[in-house]
């Protein structure tokens, strides 16, 4: 599809808050919202990062003020929406972005692995989204909020028990507090970004691929679509119509995005349905299982098509 020209997206006025956004796609996610014009509040655990960040935003003529804290105890959420509201007047836009991967299959996981990506991911997005809601029901104006899920919450991913149960569960709480949010008009949704950050080279498939992006090479079509990977660029722009007025109208959604490619997620369904007058046996489970349900049974993991000699070919 190619890009119409429309009026653009303005967030002047708006304030908004983004974990995460030191490097990465938490970084693209700031930028993009201070240049519609948006006011930032960047948050990062690494403080070198998060001055970096708003060094970068105000030199490109955004406004933005940073926090240096980590995210899940409540203490760091309610910090965060103070700040908006002292600094800027207001909260608008909380964009729950910060994470960690701690990735170990399942029987070399450590307690204190499992526990610090649930944490910063299901427990951080809960806690700064409660923080957010709170004041953004307390303004009576309405409010966007954007947390961030993952194919592999969505599709499970070998080695990443904590990690893919924790984005599951986002998007899970994303649905709720979209029903619990909507009389206050304040919308929730998940973004299921997928971009070649520091994260996804250290994937070997996706060494060659970002060492080409890193030298601003373009990237070959089944990379940039059926792989969806460009940069965090190519995702905040769906961070920035999300924040504004003119999604108004979607909550609940789980949108995937990267390079080339925009997709939305269905909600978990029934695939198949039989019935048994006075109930189920083992047994009658064993001879319905291969004609009713085997044919719709689904598969597990990420699939993805090669991307041999992809990388410079014309």
């Amino acid at each position: 599809m190619s890009e119409q020209t429309s009026t653009p997206i303005d967030l002047t006025g708006k304030v908004a808050v983004v974990t995460g956004a030191g490097q990465g796609l938490g970084l693209a996610y700031a930028k993009a919202l201070a240049a519609a014009g948006a006011h930032v509040v960047v948050n990062d655990v690494d403080g070198d990062a998060a001055e970096r960040a708003v060094r970068e935003i105000t030199a490109a003529g955004g406004t933005a003020a940073a926090v240096v804290a980590p995210v899940g105890p409540t203490s760091t959420a309610d910090l965060l929406v103070r700040t908006a509201v002292d600094i800027f007047g207001r909260l608008d836009v909380l964009v729950a972005n910060a994470g960690v991967i701690r990735d170990r299959v399942l029987w070399k996981m450590e307690d204190a692995d499992f526990d610090l990506v649930v944490d910063t991911h299901l427990r951080g997005t809960f806690t700064t989204v409660r923080s957010a809601a709170v004041r953004m029901r307390d303004q009576a104006e309405g409010g966007r909020i954007v947390v961030v899920g993952s194919p592999a919450g969505q599709h499970g991913n070998f080695g990443q028990t904590s990690y893919a149960a924790a984005k599951a569960g986002i998007i899970a709480m994303a649905r709720t507090w979209s029903l619990e949010l909507a009389r206050a008009r304040i919308t929730v949704n998940a973004v299921i970004p997928t971009a070649i950050t520091a994260m996804t080279a250290t994937i070997p498939v996706y060494t060659e691929v970002a060492e080409a992006y890193q030298r601003g090479e373009p990237l070959p079509r089944v990379v940039r679509q059926e792989h969806a990977l460009g940069g965090p660029e190519d995702v905040a722009p769906l961070v920035v119509w999300l924040a504004s007025d003119r999604s108004a109208d979607v909550t609940g959604q789980a949108i995937g995005v990267g390079g080339d490619k925009l997709s939305l997620y269905s909600y978990s369904e029934e695939l198949a349905v039989t019935y048994r007058e006075g109930g189920w046996s083992a047994e009658a489970i064993d001879e319905a299982w291969p004609s009713t349900f085997g044919p719709a049974g689904q598969t597990s993991g990420i699939t993805l098509p090669p991307l041999e000699d992809s990388v410079g070919a014309s």
